[in-house]
């Protein structure tokens, strides 16, 4: 027995040394770390998946070139379905490499080197066949977003390169003729009768449904760092009931239509952090379904930190809303700043609800945030906010949306109208609005405006 054990210890040895120090069933293996966030509620630790120990799986490996977005495609399909086996990286090398949709699977980093650009195709073919999706928090059948990940585990997208979107085609959807009103009523109907979401499908030559740049869909322990993104058909970066989140260090620019950067929606745990946003729409907006979705679901957004994150441009820092029917909690925002020139921005945090939506607003900070000329004001809470939808279709079911538990602390702004302009319910007040050292230099307008609040505190 003592021989057979000695044997047995000499086998494992070799092993080791052969492997790197590692053995041989460890070699490819994504691991998951755990991230501490400090906020103002308990904040659990964010998983978040590490790629170092895997395997690199080069996309000119398998055919890809420049300049051929069919090549690429397959390459980028072939490469992410073999690093999928055990975890790999999908390795875009420096360069432009024009392409279609990509698919992510569980275990897969897509990592953009240093100088690498991937363009996306304009053509709407090339987002097809119409996958499990959602437009303005109803669930659908649409146009894949450019890059898209459902129900994976452990995936991201990292490195110091550029997503690019060619948006020619897309931007002639941008309008909102009669024909899209009408498609987007037909699905607003289904989600009210819960006719099921495979019979939803918004692929026609009408509805001309913009898909997002990326979406992941009900993923956990999701990574995208570094990156660059430029350009979006419409949300940009969509984080779709999903949970244990890191976005961090990402660049990006898009200013098209409803070009939102980051909408956490229904999504938990997650940290975006040392963040640059140069949007069309809100730089961060955070969302969980329109009325019979969020109902159904009933997912909460909640446990979100944002921090150390720079608005170049956009029409809010923060907006929760409107869509917010399956409730959002517990969110801070720290140490953010607003550039001096932003053309665009209307308030530094605006909870817009409705009538309709339901759900709740609660446990909201908003903490070391400074800005320079703000069109509207600083805090913004409107109850009345329907959009197209107040004349599209009529009140179903009448849900009033909570709003309580809102904290501002050291918040300072030069030129705006107003510190906090709030037009809460009668029927439901809004209440505990608490702001602590916020501070505007030149007000055009009443500093504080409240209508129907309880609880409202400034010092």
């Amino acid at each position: 027995m003592k021989t057979r054990n000695t044997y047995r210890m000499i086998l494992l040895l070799v092993l080791f040394f052969l492997t790197g120090g590692r053995l041989a069933a460890q070699k490819n293996q994504v691991i998951l770390q755990q991230v501490s966030v400090e906020a103002p509620f308990k904040m659990p630790k964010i998983k978040t998946p590490n790629f170092a120990r895997v395997a690199d799986f080069v996309i000119t490996d398998y055919g890809a070139e420049p300049e051929d977005k069919e090549k690429n495609a397959i390459a980028i399909e072939k490469a992410i379905a073999k690093a999928a086996i055990a975890g790999g990286n999908v390795i875009i090398p420096a360069g432009e490499w024009k392409t279609k949709k990509i698919h992510l699977k569980s275990n897969v980093n897509l990592h953009l080197s240093e100088g690498a650009v991937l363009l996306f195709s304009p053509d709407p073919q090339d987002y097809l066949p119409a996958v499990f999706t959602t437009w303005e928090g109803l669930e659908c059948y649409n146009y894949s977003p450019l890059i898209y990940a459902f129900e994976a585990k452990n995936v991201a997208i990292t490195g110091k390169g550029e997503v690019r979107a060619d948006i020619s085609q897309w931007r002639k959807w941008f309008p909102r003729p009669s024909a899209h009103m009408e498609s987007i009523k037909r699905l607003y109907n289904w989600a009210q009768d819960r006719v099921p979401v495979e019979d939803r499908n918004m692929v026609n030559d009408t509805s001309n449904m913009r898909p997002q740049f990326i979406q992941f869909n009900r993923c956990e322990n999701v990574l995208v760092e570094d990156i660059q993104i430029r350009n979006s058909p419409f949300w940009t970066l969509h984080l779709y009931l999903s949970k244990d989140i890191i976005v961090r260090g990402i660049d990006m620019y898009a200013h098209g239509h409803n070009n939102d950067g980051i909408d956490p929606e229904m999504s938990q745990n997650v940290l975006i952090e040392n963040c640059v946003f140069d949007q069309g729409d809100d730089a961060i907006a955070i969302k969980s379904g329109r009325n019979p979705e969020g109902w159904r679901l009933k997912t909460p957004s909640k446990n979100i930190v944002v921090r150390n994150c720079l608005v170049k441009d956009g029409h809010q820092l923060l907006a929760i809303g409107s869509e917010l029917s399956g409730g959002i909690e517990n969110i801070y925002v720290e140490n953010c700043k607003v550039a001096d020139d932003n053309e665009k921005l209307m308030h530094l945090l605006f909870i817009k609800t409705n009538e309709r939506m339901g759900g709740h607003v609660k446990h909201v900070y908003f903490k070391n945030i400074d800005a320079n000329a703000i069109r509207e004001g600083i805090l913004g809470i409107d109850t009345d906010v329907l959009y197209q939808w107040r004349t599209l279709v009529p009140t179903v079911v009448r849900k009033l949306t909570p709003v309580q538990d809102i904290y501002l602390e050291n918040v300072q702004a030069k030129d705006a109208k107003f510190v906090a302009k709030i037009n809460g319910n009668a029927d439901l007040p809004v209440r505990n609005i608490h702001l602590k050292n916020v501070t505007l230099v030149n007000a055009s307008e009443e500093e504080i405006q409240t209508k129907n609040v309880e609880g409202f505190v400034m010092k």
